[in-house]
């Protein structure tokens, strides 16, 4: 890397780092100062004459004003904005829609506006220019870079361009990563993901690889396919490679097999990218909690897990949170999402700063019983218990079962992938202990346990491959798709009969 290149790197990770630790110090004061603004650029769009945004002049005016919503609620509006009318959430019309839908939802698409897009790639240099500042890892940027994300193949909605989000950002990949971005545009535009995998393994296979970006289930993938054909670990393919950015799912069940398959430990970028905004992000060094992006253009608000299916929930600002209580996130955005439930539940672990941890989705729980079991509690419970009993696992899902004539008994029942064939009493072993564990992290699911209303937790073993052919079944294979941890159903459940062991 030539010494220009390295001085401006030091320049601008320099500069990058000084601000986000200022934006850290300021976050409250950024908060009313995003507030204040957002209404006053929505004033005069449809939403914000209907919600009466003139007479906001304080948070509990705002409160008043501005309704909670899902995307159901919220489709309304959205309809009016894909039927060509102009300034009905934000002014003007989006500049695109992000196209999203999870494994048991249906077509989601989410406005994106040409604030928000700014923010969102402002949202990810940030992480990377931190990370470059701490580590001094200049000629990461030097090598080969793989982004594996969804087909920049954008469609025309009534002249508005939709895709998945990380097709759109594709296009906004600033120039001085263009030239080292892999894989090539042609290959990126493959729909069919395993056809996609097989031309990015040929692309990438000699490259100088330093960077590798993407959803760990999809980066597994890719380095099997790598490991298959050169019989080697990735490490001895790509000497250079020395960075993982991900997010969209938590890392840690993942970690050990792709260290594993890396064949050391490499550093890891942790950001927190939703269709909505740029949320959160790791201060490499410094934990696996994420920096929370006040800076984002969002208004965020904070809703306790006790009410969120209440019908006038209490809801709170950034300065009003608490560490430790578990809250579903609520976004008001420079993309005109007004009251807007993302669906994820999340836990402050720092207020000075803010940062935070995704610990479950708020549609995603088992509470068949009334144990309310969330995704932060089976992670753990699964963690915890293959390192207990030195397992480990590819992929996992949850799902209730409820007693009946056939099957007395109600229990929890967990579906495993493992990364190689266990006997029958070393699965026994391993529900014991998880159940044990879980019993610890939930005292409802506890109390059921002590009152013979659930049984002891049952593992069902899934094939190998067994995950990756259920969502290849749904047409969900790659890209940014992920698989629910748990469902309060059975329809995941019954979906993986096809491969589940005899």
């Amino acid at each position: 890397m030539s010494t220009l290149k390295v001085a401006i790197l030091k320049a601008l990770s320099k500069y990058t780092y000084k601000q986000v630790l200022k934006e850290s110090r300021h976050a409250l004061v950024d908060q009313e100062s995003i507030r204040s603004q957002l209404i006053n650029d929505a004033r005069f769009t449809k939403f914000g004459q209907t919600h009466h945004f003139k007479d906001i002049k304080s948070y509990q005016d705002f409160k008043n004003h501005v309704p909670i919503q899902d995307y159901e609620q919220m489709s309304l509006w959205i309809k009016k904005i894909i039927d060509g009318e102009k300034n009905v959430l934000w002014k003007g019309r989006p500049l695109y829609f992000a196209k999203t839908s999870g494994t048991t939802s249906g077509i989601k698409y989410i406005p994106i506006s040409k604030e928000s897009i700014k923010t969102q790639i402002t949202g990810a240099r940030k992480a990377l220019f931190y990370y470059i500042h701490q580590t001094k890892n200049y000629e990461v940027l030097n090598g080969k870079m793989i982004f594996l994300s969804g087909s920049p193949v954008l469609e025309n909605k009534n002249n508005i361009l939709t895709g998945r989000l990380s097709g759109i950002v594709n296009h906004h990949i600033p120039f001085y990563l263009k030239s080292n971005q892999l894989p090539s545009y042609g290959t990126n535009c493959i729909e069919d993901w395993e056809q996609k995998l097989s031309n990015i393994v040929s692309e990438t296979l000699s490259a100088n690889m330093s960077l590798i970006s993407g959803i760990p289930p999809w980066i597994q993938m890719y380095f099997d396919q790598l490991i298959t054909i050169k019989n080697r670990p990735i490490d001895q393919i790509f000497p250079n490679l020395s960075v993982m950015i991900q997010g969209g799912v938590n890392f840690e069940p993942y970690k050990n097999k792709l260290f594993k398959s890396i064949g050391k430990e490499i550093d890891i970028v942790e950001t927190y990218p939703a269709s909505e905004g740029f949320i959160a992000f790791s201060l490499f060094g410094s934990g696996n909690d994420l920096l929370l992006n006040t800076q984002a253009g969002i208004f965020y608000e904070f809703i306790p897990l006790a009410d969120v299916n209440k019908k006038n929930p209490q809801r709170y600002s950034l300065a009003e949170v608490k560490l430790g209580e578990t809250y579903t996130l609520i976004i008001n955005s420079n993309a005109g999402l007004w009251g807007y439930d993302i669906g994820d539940l999340i836990k402050f672990t720092s207020l000075n700063p803010y940062k935070l941890l995704v610990v479950g989705r708020s549609k995603h729980f088992i509470s068949a019983f009334g144990e309310h079991v969330i995704g932060e509690e089976v992670e753990k419970t699964i963690q915890e218990s293959m390192r207990a009993c030195s397992m480990s696992f590819i992929e996992f899902t949850v799902a209730p079962h409820i007693a009946t004539q056939e099957e007395p008994g109600s229990y929890h029942e967990w579906f495993i992938e493992f990364d190689q064939p266990y006997s029958t009493s070393q699965i026994d072993l391993l529900a014991k202990k998880m159940n044990e564990v879980l019993c610890s992290l939930n005292i409802y699911y506890d109390d059921l346990q002590k009152g013979n209303i659930l049984s002891c937790l049952q593992i069902t073993v899934v094939r190998a491959h067994g995950f990756i052919n259920y969502m290849k079944s749904l047409n969900k294979l790659g890209g940014q798709n992920k698989l629910p941890r748990l469902t309060n159903d059975r329809n995941i459940a019954d979906g993986l009969l096809p491969w589940i062991e005899q």
